[in-house]
């Protein structure tokens, strides 16, 4: 195979993002909306004639350089975009923390004691110091909303099934969504425009702030809900209050749980059973679990996926808006307990699962709290909407930022 003309990173890689194989910048293969730009690819993510990693040496060897090339990351650079190589991802996406034992911590430059969050914990790290203008990330159980709130990013989590997730691997494939995280609102909205032409637009007739899940997150985040209710108030939307469902949200955390790791399992467990492949203690008791998952527990986890999704989808209508933390807690202190790290991960996927059952868009709108530390509050929307509510969470952004209390 022919590799393709590239050049090292043209810049220092201050935060330990980039994976080693993925220290190579690709020019632009068209010219557009995102000239000027440059972007890091999370190492899921193929590009022809180099090697994806997906977070774990065994992959990387065990897998032939990229035939071809995704076609997100292809329109993008069709597009005017740069690409500047791959960054960290968790092993095979298989957590929120943002941790790689293989690969490293990337630095989360808004709170350098504290992870980044992931498993985009290298796009969400690159892109908080500059390095790169936006990074493409996935999103299958919360893996750029909790690194966007932690790093204090803009960040989508798109309609499950809008974006095409070929030539990228996979963790869940009835979750995996492709998404991308951006510092500046204008970039995000620009990234947004290249790949969302077919998105629907929306006229917003009313929100909702979810109380059930705003009780799943620390005291900090309730002022920066309550900014961002005003604000939607203020911009001519009715507010209404309650919870996302009857079924209270550990309901929802379990089902996901049960169907993603029955669905990773038929995904990569032939691959694990080959190659075994080494993983970190956490990463490594999750694929255990996986695979004990049966089929019966995966149907019976679906069937109650179903009637939480027309639950929320009923709630929003084809014109609401839901308010909702975008993590449990602010960043993560590199050196907590894993017994502390496993309870606020339940936590946080408590919140993170209603958008992943339903598989509905949800933007994440940076804030600083009154603790210095990033923390997002999220716009939840109906399926299709991505585009409209990239643009109404950034119309609430700017909104705020004249208060002065956005990010």
């Amino acid at each position: 195979m022919t590799m393709p003309d590239a050049m090292t990173l043209p810049f220092d890689d201050t935060v330990g993002a980039w994976v080693p194989h993925g220290r190579f910048s690709l020019a632009p293969t068209g010219s557009g909306p995102l000239d000027g730009l440059g972007f890091a690819a999370k190492d899921l993510y193929d590009v022809a004639g180099h090697r994806t990693g997906a977070g774990n040496p065994a992959w990387l060897r065990s897998h032939e350089p990229a035939a071809h090339t995704s076609p997100v990351v292809a329109r993008l650079m069709d597009a005017g975009a740069r690409l500047h190589g791959k960054v960290i991802t968790d092993e095979l996406a298989y957590s929120i923390q943002g941790d790689n034992m293989h690969y490293g911590t990337p630095r989360n430059p808004r709170a350098p004691d504290r992870v980044p969050g992931g498993s985009s914990s290298g796009s969400a790290a690159a892109v908080a110091a500059g390095l790169v203008d936006f990074a493409l990330g996935t999103d299958t159980g919360g893996s750029t909303r909790v690194p966007a709130s932690y790093c204090g990013l803009w960040g989508l989590r798109t309609t499950h099934g809008l974006l095409s997730a070929r030539h990228m691997v996979p963790l869940s494939p009835l979750f995996d969504t492709v998404t991308w995280l951006a510092a500046r609102d204008e970039v995000f909205e620009r990234v947004g425009r290249v790949l969302l032409d077919d998105a629907r637009e929306v006229a917003w007739r009313e929100a909702v702030v979810l109380t059930d899940a705003c009780a799943q997150a620390d005291a900090a985040f309730g002022p920066l809900v309550e900014s961002v209710a005003g604000a939607l108030q203020a911009a001519g939307l009715p507010l209404a209050r309650g919870p996302v469902s009857a079924t209270d949200l550990e309901t929802w955390r379990r089902a996901y749980i049960t169907v993603s790791a029955h669905d990773a399992w038929r995904a990569h467990g032939d691959w694990i059973t080959r190659e075994q492949p080494v993983f970190a203690p956490a990463i490594a008791a999750r694929w255990q679990a996986a695979a004990g998952t049966g089929a019966e527990a995966a149907a019976e986890a679906r069937a109650v996926q179903d009637r939480l999704r027309a639950e929320v989808r009923g709630l929003l209508g084809e014109d609401r808006v839901a308010v909702l933390p975008s993590a449990s807690s602010a960043a993560i202190a590199r050196t907590a307990d894993p017994a502390a790290v496993d309870a606020i991960r339940a936590q946080t996927f408590r919140l993170t699962s209603i958008a992943g059952l339903a598989g509905l868009p949800q933007v994440n709108i940076p804030f600083i709290g009154d603790d210095g530390l990033p923390a997002g509050v999220s716009l939840l929307g109906p399926a299709g909407s991505d585009l409209s509510l990239i643009r109404l969470a950034i119309s609430i952004g700017k909104r705020l930022s004249a208060l002065g209390a956005h990010a």
